[in-house]
């Protein structure tokens, strides 16, 4: 790669191999499938090189390929850490800071806090959903808020509370099945039996939303099972420790004082509801 490559289109070509699938690429970038499948088209024409071998299962990196991708993920990392720096020696004022947090926090106080932040500090403040993992070496938050047993080493962060879990079902019972959790939420192990989950779901929004409808009993942090008309609170055991909710933002980026600020106003108003989130 030399000095003409277009380092855009390197976000294009490491989403893909991220994602594993043009679809999963569009939804991380928050493009649309098209522009995925131009730019990596153009990236692989311009440098006369094929990055990917297309196949049933989605798009994998060539093997031969594979140092190549290592090789631009040092290079956009790199790119990524100059870009933050940058942004953290501007002004504040019209700079928005970009919390993102999974749909289940969303239901909570969440959204409130960061509206009372924006007041408070003067700040614009781009507040996002998403159970998927957001990459901070590509810049696309600054400050994450959620749950996770532990961070990575390269996202610094403080838990002011944790989340705490318990089974859910209708008021009145519903149906006698248990709902299961997959994808990113599948790696929790409970105590419901995996092999007698009628549906399964990767949020616990959704899956709040079918015991709701009588559809079956799921594993809820208490703070939603208990915010949402229609649900009780089982006995049984959920089986799950607590999970700690992180304030965190990239290494890089940790000690801008706009973010110090923040987080710590995120840290203290989370602290505050921490009956809210009790077992």
């Amino acid at each position: 790669m030399d000095a003409r490559a277009n380092w855009d289109d390197l976000r294009f070509v490491l989403a893909v191999a991220d994602a594993g699938s043009v679809a999963g690429a569009a939804r991380l970038l928050a493009v649309n499938h098209a522009t995925v499948l131009r730019r990596i088209a153009a990236f692989e024409t311009r440098h006369g090189l094929r990055i990917f071998d297309k196949t049933a299962q989605g798009y994998r990196v060539a093997e031969d390929r594979r140092g190549l991708i290592e090789a631009m993920r040092e290079a956009g990392g790199a790119l990524a850490a100059v870009e933050r720096l940058i942004a953290d020696e501007r002004p504040a004022v019209g700079t928005a800071i970009r919390i993102t947090t999974t749909d289940s926090l969303s239901c909570g106080p969440l959204p409130g806090i960061c509206a009372q932040l924006a007041r408070a500090q003067k700040a614009n403040v781009d507040f996002s959903m998403s159970n998927a993992h957001t990459d901070f070496a590509r810049l696309q938050a600054d400050i994450a808020v959620r749950p996770a047993a532990r961070l990575p080493d390269d996202l610094p962060g403080e838990s002011p509370v944790s989340l705490h879990f318990a089974v859910f079902e209708a008021d009145g019972g519903g149906e006698d099945v248990d709902l299961g959790l997959s994808g990113r939420l599948g790696r929790i192990a409970g105590h419901l039996d995996p092999t007698k989950a009628a549906t399964r779901a990767d949020s616990f929004v959704a899956l709040a939303t079918m015991a709701q409808t009588g559809r079956g009993r799921a594993i809820l942090p208490t703070f939603l099972g208990r915010a949402i008309p229609g649900l009780c609170q089982t006995d049984r055991d959920a089986g799950l420790a607590p999970v700690p909710i992180w304030v965190a933002s990239h290494k890089d980026i940790f000690r801008s004082a706009r973010l110090v600020r923040a987080r710590r106003f995120i840290f203290e108003a989370l602290e505050a509801e921490a009956d809210l989130f009790a077992p």
